[in-house]
């Protein structure tokens, strides 16, 4: 083969590797009023519906200056059971868990959206489990992690209580004597956009939530 055809086969500039772009997962920051803070890393490949979810209420203020509402001992730590005093928080989203190939156990380090039905789950009730709760796996949505406040969970479910009497549950339930409050939530999604969820309205308000004229 003449040599001018073997230059134009073999290039003599190295071929440039293409720039994968990866996309960061969504930070959010919860302030509390104890000065502490809990960092939370979103997990929207695994749970996209209630990342999105949890986004939009941080973002719009609904979670800012609130009093956490129940602490089941040694179990978790339950933000709140009636959608944050709101309206705009009274929203079901689809329970997708079954859909799921494996499904993440909640646990001491986690963060999860409470369950209502086999095909619902709150779309703005957040948790913290404070065990590894089985019984909770195909149930309430894992959709992100704690990176940093473990230790602030810990002393928040270690607060002194009083007896919530109100609730017929099979575990004790209290609320904090002292308020141990959310400050602010907020949310660096890393210049990515995430959409409104899509949400389920309830066909019966259940019974914690406050009714609104």
């Amino acid at each position: 083969m003449p040599a001018a055809f073997k230059a134009l086969r073999s290039p003599a500039f190295p071929k440039k590797k293409a720039k994968v772009s990866i996309m960061k997962n969504p930070i959010a920051t919860i302030t509390m009023n104890s000065g502490r803070r809990i960092v939370l890393e979103l997990l929207p490949d695994y749970a996209y519906n209630e990342v999105c979810s949890f986004i939009s209420a941080a973002q719009k203020g609904y979670f800012d200056h609130f009093a956490i509402q129940r602490i089941v001992p040694g179990s978790w730590i339950d933000v709140s059971y009636n959608a944050f005093f709101r309206e705009e928080c009274q929203y079901f989203l689809p329970n997708e868990l079954k859909e799921k190939k494996e499904i993440k156990i909640p646990e001491l380090g986690d963060i999860c959206l409470g369950y209502y039905s086999a095909d619902e789950v709150s779309g703005t009730e957040f948790f913290f489990p404070l065990r590894r709760a089985e019984e909770l796996r195909d149930t309430c949505p894992v959709f992100g992690k704690v990176i940093e406040g473990v230790d602030e969970l810990i002393r928040i479910s270690e607060v002194e209580t009083y007896p919530n009497p109100s609730f017929d549950a099979f575990v004790k339930i209290n609320h904090p004597k002292y308020p141990e409050v959310i400050v602010k939530v907020e949310v660096d999604t890393f210049g990515e956009t995430y959409p409104e969820p899509r949400k389920l309205t309830p066909k019966k308000r259940p019974s914690v939530w406050p009714a609104f004229a």
